[in-house]
């Protein structure tokens, strides 16, 4: 099937590792150019490197790599001029974010929802509110967020990825709402359980908290999954490369999860 996704130009946030890498890599393998970003210069150097290794439809497409801390309105200016320099255009905006510091209620600090709402909500507030004029002038669009499953069934002990993911539904239905007469298609997908540092990180967490093996645990994320597996990145990444594509045309305003069955809900 062909994507149509030559000579686009992707942002991608966060993609040095784990899902936003993916991401960037299926859809560079598409013939996309890719604009990558990360805290550290050194994983974005190690990245890029993967990514030209993957055979691509287009020999002449680019990776970019940007160094930027998404909690810093300046430094997400800084993204935009930059990747517009490179490219002159922003075809598809793949927004993704760390996951939050894991906990209860009791045990998160008003640090860490102000990090939290930086990083995870105010991010996207601020990336669109850069790239919605560039794609109204171009009449066209694609804004990809990156969220949980916890927006459809909250996790235990992950208060703030709960609240603040559920706040990045709201303004991405509320954009695919206002833009879609300019051609700008908004939809947000929901990875469950996947092998990424994120998860590895959590049940090493819970392994020091409960005394319980790694195995113990990751079992505790497993059994819950119909298809009896943690899922994988790139497994994530088609959905989001269909959804960057003109054959996802008359997609908009959606909240789609990629995790094996895990969410029960009927909607």
């Amino acid at each position: 099937m062909n994507l149509g996704l030559e000579n686009k130009v992707a942002l991608v946030l966060a993609s040095s590792k784990g899902l936003g890498l993916a991401c960037a890599s299926g859809l560079y393998k598409e013939g996309a150019n890719v604009v990558i970003c990360s805290r550290s210069e050194e994983n974005l150097k190690i990245a890029k490197e993967k990514i030209e290794k993957i055979d691509s439809k287009n020999s002449n497409n680019k990776v970019f790599p940007i160094v930027a801390d998404l909690r810093h309105e300046y430094q997400l200016n800084n993204l935009v001029e930059k990747t517009l320099n490179e490219f002159g255009k922003i075809d598809i905006l793949v927004h993704n974010a760390g996951g939050p510091p894991s906990g209860t209620i009791e045990n998160i600090t008003k640090e860490d929802w102000k990090n939290s709402i930086d990083l995870n909500l105010l991010s996207i507030v601020r990336i669109t509110d850069l790239i919605i004029p560039i794609m109204r002038k171009q009449k066209s669009g694609r804004i990809i967020a990156i969220t949980s499953v916890s927006v459809k069934q909250p996790l235990n002990n992950l208060v703030l990825s709960n609240t603040t993911r559920l706040g990045i539904v709201g303004f991405a239905k509320t954009l695919a709402n206002e833009y879609g007469d300019h051609n700008i298609l908004v939809n947000v997908v929901c990875p469950g359980p996947t092998l990424t540092d994120r998860m590895k990180e959590l049940i090493r967490k819970t392994v020091k908290e409960t005394g319980k093996s790694y195995e113990e645990v990751e079992k505790t994320w497993i059994d819950p999954i119909p298809l009896g597996r943690l899922g994988k990145p790139e497994e994530l990444a088609n959905l989001v490369v269909f959804l960057a594509s003109e054959k996802a045309s008359y997609i908009t305003g959606t909240v789609i999860q990629v995790d094996g069955g895990f969410v029960k809900s009927a909607l």
